[in-house]
């Protein structure tokens, strides 16, 4: 990032000070012997006029050069703080004073964007959103923490740019780290975490139960195996890069960047509760505005390696008539802050900045709030998202930038930027005051747990259990993030106020038992989706639990999407309960270990839809309904976090495997179906070939930066090849040479001197592919680079990389380049 006082700082640096006057003695010249005689006598009358002079200039240089330059350089300071790294050395001694303990840190990134077209995106469940090309691909960032006196003793968490964890991608994430050797026989289900930054616009398929398959014809095995082996070369890179460090943590306020979408429900909430969370008129806790960043910093240079931060927002900035393959906002917010980074001589080459959700689950990102979109120009109900004709299919969040019609585009980036500039400030702010992880262990536990039938304890002492899984009629209402079809509406949605066609449907896939009816109240189910296993079971009744500790902070990994409640009461049940465990580890210690610093991410390794309270859950909006196992699903999650909570004590044996203990959900990658057509062949228009250039650049081929440029190429399909680690499309700049070689080189087209400064992991740079025939197999491919206001100006031109699959199957690389325009 460039730094205007560090550019000043640098700017004096080389103006310089001269040197002072020479004068005030006079220098008597040798060989003039008529002279010396009287230079003798005027020798103290001289020292005397040459201290007056030299006290004189000293005033003048401290009355009219330094008192400015001191005030003006304390003014600066104030004003602007100076760049961490200009102090770095000299504020920070090593020792663990200043960094806190040292752990084994390493990080690691790759690309896993799957199918980009033909496949329908994961997240709004609508089977018409199918993709037609790229705005951004999608990755895998992996986080190693791990123990310096206990290598073994280590935990991976991963954030993946997906709608969610998934338990056949963590299956097949943990069996491909078995292939790879025994320094990765380390990593296992107690210590891997699968996040998903819980982006709505990533290609669908990979899930591992049906009820999400259904929107995407079933399972797409290409899709799935982009995911999970991207995850692992993610993980790969991170444990190559392992090695002794240190790690910071910090809390900042994030403005902008959600609301509560289902303010009616948390309003259920008891008014003591909410009061305590009510810090003003900005923050009126309905939603989390607290961002938390962990630091990662190498110990063998001081550099930055990473970091990785929770904040809750749906990744939902992008709309559900968006059919472009993105990230969302946390993939912008992830993009800029690496970006950021890059040059910065405190932050490392591969610089890993992982964006994850925490209590996401009725958050939206679309911060202007549910407005009715038939003319009516009013907003929806506050109780059930609906408009004047009772449904809620008008009913539409909007974002910051709503009025642009771009499908969210541009509200994504400024919900992501929003996201992005205070984790930037709060990194360089523990630069200048580290607030060091210490305390010493690094643990881990995981458990796979039946939530179909749970008997437990309330602290009250009442015994209560939890359900099989069942969605409610509210379910199907979706929210005003992604409007659900048909007559349903959220809270006043049940099998009374919607068209007994549903409760023909609901019954004919599995009627609910009474005792299922009585177990979930006062939710009317829709679908008893944990009581279905024909062809496979539709949706998990066994969960992940899981969390890990590195000194005083703690990571709950939640399978759901915990509401903004529901998350609070989870993290402060753990807060306290550790907060006990880590007096017993400081029981010989001279100095107690801090605080607990408690936070959640999710959803992650199965996907166990939502998390609401019991207050929440009576209320029966979309969130609620959405809660699998019943009114205690929340107080389920509680008791069993803490059940295993000790096993992340400093002295604690490792947890139980999970062969002993025999509870494992199914694996059904093998066995899933698929209606998904393959890729038949890819043909090209008569006198046409691939990669020809069907609309070129404008023919004046002049663009002022702020234009969109356009060129649409003869393409196929790119199921053919993912082109993982690699680009669909390049912008390429060309080297600024002198005259005639310049000249010479536009002359002739040469290869040489051609730069490429953008591809598709750039925001910028949109790709797009359209079908022209079925029959001919025929396609087009539009690339568009939205040219940035800061662009450098120059000559460039666009390149298409694609490949094309014949009628035997052959596939063959193609390309395509634009003519040369310029950018001014």
């Amino acid at each position: 990032m460039d730094d205007p006082l560090l550019a000043g700082l640098e700017a004096e640096k080389d103006h310089g000070t001269k040197p002072l006057a020479e004068g005030g003695q006079l220098e008597a010249h040798p060989g003039e012997d008529s002279q010396h005689q009287r230079a003798t006598r005027q020798r103290s009358h001289d020292r005397s006029i040459g201290s007056r002079e030299a006290h004189r200039r000293q005033r003048y240089l401290v009355i009219f050069i330094v008192l400015p330059l001191t005030l003006l350089a304390t003014f600066i300071l104030r004003a602007f703080p100076p760049t961490p790294h200009l102090f770095h050395a000299a504020k920070q001694p090593d020792g663990p004073a200043a960094f806190g303990d040292r752990y084994l840190v390493g990080v690691g990134k790759a690309d896993i964007t799957g199918p980009v077209v033909e496949i329908n995106l994961m997240g709004y469940a609508d089977p018409k959103q199918v993709g037609t090309g790229l705005r951004q691909r999608i990755y895998s960032r992996a986080f190693i923490v791990g123990n310096v006196d206990r290598p073994d003793e280590r935990f991976v968490y991963l954030v993946l740019d997906t709608q969610s964890g998934d338990t056949a991608i963590r299956y097949g994430i943990i069996n491909g780290l078995r292939e790879l050797g025994p320094s990765y026989a380390v990593y296992n289900h107690h210590n891997v975490a699968v996040t998903g930054t819980h982006s709505h616009a990533g290609p669908a398929g990979w899930l591992n139960y049906l009820l999400p398959q259904i929107t995407s014809k079933g399972f797409d095995r290409q899709g799935y195996h982009a995911i999970v082996d991207g995850a692992i070369l993610s993980i790969r890179r991170a444990h190559e890069s392992v090695q002794p460090g240190y790690l910071s943590v910090g809390t900042t306020k994030v403005d902008g960047a959600n609301i509560n979408r289902s303010l009616f429900a948390y309003l259920a909430n008891p008014e003591q509760e909410r009061a305590h969370y009510n810090a003003s008129t900005e923050d009126d806790g309905s939603v989390e505005k607290d961002l938390t960043l962990l630091k990662f910093q190498r110990a063998s240079d001081g550099k930055n390696i990473g970091v990785l931060t929770w904040f809750p927002t749906h990744g939902t900035s992008l709309l559900g008539n968006n059919t472009l393959v993105a990230g969302d906002n946390k993939g912008v917010a992830a993009y800029l802050f690496e970006k950021s980074v890059r040059g910065d001589p405190m932050a490392a080459e591969n610089f890993v900045a992982g964006f994850s959700q925490a209590n996401v689950g009725d958050t939206s990102p679309n911060v202007l709030g549910a407005w009715c979109e038939d003319g009516s120009g009013q907003m929806c109900s506050f109780e059930n998202s609906t408009c004047s004709d009772g449904k809620s299919q008008a009913c539409h969040a909007r974002g910051p930038f709503f009025r642009v019609q771009d499908n969210g585009a541009s509200s994504c980036f400024e919900v992501g930027k929003r996201q992005f500039e205070p984790a930037r400030a709060l990194y360089s702010q523990l630069e200048l005051t580290p607030n060091p992880v210490r305390g010493g262990p690094v643990k881990s536990f995981h458990t796979f747990h039946n939530m179909s039938s749970f008997s437990f304890l309330l602290p009250n002492g009442s015994e209560v259990r939890t359900c099989p899984a069942a969605l409610g009629y509210s379910f199907a209402a979706g929210t005003s993030d992604g409007p659900g079809a048909f007559d349903f509406t959220q809270h006043s949605g049940n099998e009374n106020t919607t068209s007994p066609v549903w409760q023909v449907v609901s019954r004919l896939l599995k009627d609910a038992t009474p005792e299922q009816r009585a177990c979930h109240s006062p939710k009317p189910i829709l679908l008893d989706v944990g009581e279905i296993h024909t062809p496979y079971d539709w949706t998990p009744n066994i969960a992940d639990v899981q969390a890990f500790r590195v000194g005083q902070l703690v990571i709950i990994v939640s399978p759901g999407e915990a509401s903004t409640m529901a998350g609070r009461r989870w993290k402060n049940a753990v807060r306290d309960a550790a907060a006990a465990l880590f007096v017993k580890d400081d029981d010989p210690a001279p100095s107690p270990s801090p605080s607990p610093v408690v936070v959640l991410g999710g959803p992650a390794n199965s996907y166990t839809h939502y998390i609401t309270t019991e207050e929440e859950y009576a209320v029966q909006r979309y969130e609620g309904a959405s809660t699998l196992y019943g009114p205690h699903t929340l107080a389920a999650y509680i008791n069993v976090t803490l059940s295993f909570l000790p096993f992340l004590g400093a002295h604690a044996p490792p947890p139980p495997s999970h062969d002993e203990a025999g509870t494992f959900p199914p694996d059904n990658s093998n066995r899933s179906l698929s209606f998904i057509s393959p890729v038949v062949l890819d043909g090209a228009p008569l006198f046409k070939k691939f990669g020809d250039v069907v609309t070129d650049v404008e023919r004046q081929r002049v663009y002022r930066r702020g234009q969109p440029v356009r060129v649409v190429f003869v393409g196929a399909n790119p199921r053919n090849n993912l082109r993982v680690e690699g680009t669909f499309a390049a912008v390429e700049r060309l080297a600024m040479l002198n005259g005639e070689q310049q000249q010479q080189q536009q002359q002739q087209q040469q290869q040489q001197g051609w730069t490429r400064v953008r591809d598709d992991g750039d925001w910028s740079l949109v790709y797009h592919w359209r079908r022209t025939s079925e029959i001919l197999g025929t396609s087009e491919v539009e690339i568009v680079w939205e040219t940035e206001a800061w662009a450098e100006r120059g000559m460039y031109r666009i390149r298409y990389y694609g490949d094309a699959k014949s009628l035997g199957g052959n596939i063959q690389a193609i390309e395509g380049i634009s003519s040369v325009f310029t950018l001014v």
